[in-house]
């Protein structure tokens, strides 16, 4: 007996990032082979052109597990019964634009979507944020959604996990595969921790394959950290293609688990581990169970990754506060 069909909503639906990701998901990647979909598909009303264009794009795709698709600017509409949601659109940062302007623009597109998920959506919806700030409008979003649990919401750092991942690889001269356990600690920002300490490659530690203390900290570390803006710089427009990837990566392990002995990195809502801040979504390696997540524990952090981690914990509290101003206001 074929399954029954699982909701899974995209928001930002006709922008880039989703052009790659609606792939992805209808392809059976992210929840499994055997498993029917029905598409939500949401996106602000000017934008419902190109959005009605991308519907005929998954229609002629053929893709056998799409068996209904729901294109509408209405976040009632796509919220309804959703088991799934990947929260891409956001107001992106424009030349001259304040960091607080930026929280600002965000707080009301989050709000609006939080109360439509807290009156709409299964209370086991899982909410992966991929727009930017994405830790805080995480945040934000759970705030106006009180009726989910905290945990059922997620900030996506699992491009940057596999951006350093992937400098690992290359500097090592090994498969991408042979990486595991790169984490990344914090805020999607230019503050965030890559840290290869816990990695091994080929199961030994990474900085032992590596070899070299120095490329560790002053070049993986910031290329890792700049790497979107990089991308930017080469290609003029954004890091869609592998921001999608990184999308469906992050629910298919929250969806199906990750495997003994490894973690991967999620924001999520923090409880002061590892001395962090709590109240905000900040980016641990999680080992994931039967849909649930746990931070992994016990990990040893040096003085310099101790400095790395009160860093991005101060921004994000930072962020934290100038939102929920915005909120107030």
């Amino acid at each position: 007996m074929s399954k029954e069909p699982i909701c899974v909503l995209v928001t930002g639906a006709a922008g880039q990032i989703a052009y790659s990701l609606l792939y992805q998901i209808s392809s059976g990647y992210v929840f499994g082979a055997d498993q029917p979909l029905v598409l939500k598909l949401l996106d602000i009303p000017p934008m419902m052109g190109v959005l009605n264009g991308v519907v005929m794009e998954i229609h002629d795709c053929a893709m056998p597990l799409v068996r209904d698709i729901i294109a509408t600017d209405d976040p009632e509409v796509a919220f309804k019964d959703a088991d799934a949601a990947f929260l891409v659109g956001a107001m992106p940062r424009k030349e001259g634009m304040e960091r607080k302007d930026l929280l600002a623009a965000n707080v009301k597109i989050f709000k609006a979507q939080g109360q439509a998920m807290d009156k709409v959506a299964k209370k086991s919806c899982r909410v992966l944020v991929v727009g930017n700030p994405a830790n805080t409008n995480a945040l934000i979003c759970s705030h106006y959604a009180p009726s989910i649990p905290k945990e059922n919401f997620s900030a996506m750092t699992r491009l940057d996990q596999n951006r350093a991942s992937a400098q690992l690889a290359i500097k090592t001269g090994v498969p991408i595969s042979a990486v595991k356990n790169t984490i990344i600690w914090g805020n999607h920002s230019s503050t965030q921790f890559p840290d290869a300490t816990h990695a091994t490659i080929n199961g030994k530690p990474a900085p032992e394959v590596v070899g070299d203390d120095a490329w560790l900290k002053e070049t993986f570390l910031p290329t890792v950290q700049k790497r979107g803006a990089a991308v930017i710089a080469a290609r003029k427009l954004s890091s869609a293609m592998s921001a999608a990837k990184a999308a469906c990566d992050h629910m298919k392990d929250w969806w199906n688990g990750t495997k003994d002995g490894e973690f991967v990195s999620m924001g999520v809502f923090g409880d002061g581990s590892y001395g962090t801040p709590e109240g905000v979504m900040f980016s641990f390696p999680i080992t994931i169970s039967g849909g649930k997540w746990s931070i992994k524990q016990g990990l040893s952090i040096s003085d310099f990754a101790r400095g790395k981690l009160d860093a991005t914990g101060k921004e994000l509290c930072e962020e934290r506060d100038e939102a929920m101003a915005v909120c107030q206001a």
